[in-house]
């Protein structure tokens, strides 16, 4: 019997012990998880604030096309083909497809 009471009693360092390792997987989900979210989102916000009138941009549904004009409730005109335009929201913009169709033009160009 005194053996079995020996063995439930807990170490006397096991409770620093394992609020470190939950502190180390607290970091390691902040470092790789959500400051890369954060970056992203900031990365976005700074894109679509830096939408203007002439950048060629693709839509998170693929539609290409030219920005006519960059409204104040946070939408923007887009012409897809000569006179005809929609009106969308600035987050319905890609930024990865917008930025890989801008590279490919710019070198074209070259």
């Amino acid at each position: 019997m005194t053996q079995l009471v020996v063995l439930l009693q807990a170490s006397p360092g096991a409770g620093t012990l394992q609020f470190v390792l939950l502190a180390g997987m607290i970091l390691v989900f902040w470092l790789f998880m959500i400051r890369p979210q954060a970056k992203k989102a900031k990365l976005a916000k700074q894109f679509q604030e830096g939408m203007q009138k002439g950048d060629k941009i693709v839509t998170i549904a693929g539609i290409h096309g030219t920005v006519n004009k960059v409204n104040e409730d946070g939408t923007i005109m887009v012409e897809t083909s000569p006179g005809s335009y929609l009106k969308i929201e600035k987050s319905a913009v890609s930024i990865e497809w917008t930025q890989n169709i801008n590279k490919s033009v710019s070198t074209d160009k070259k």
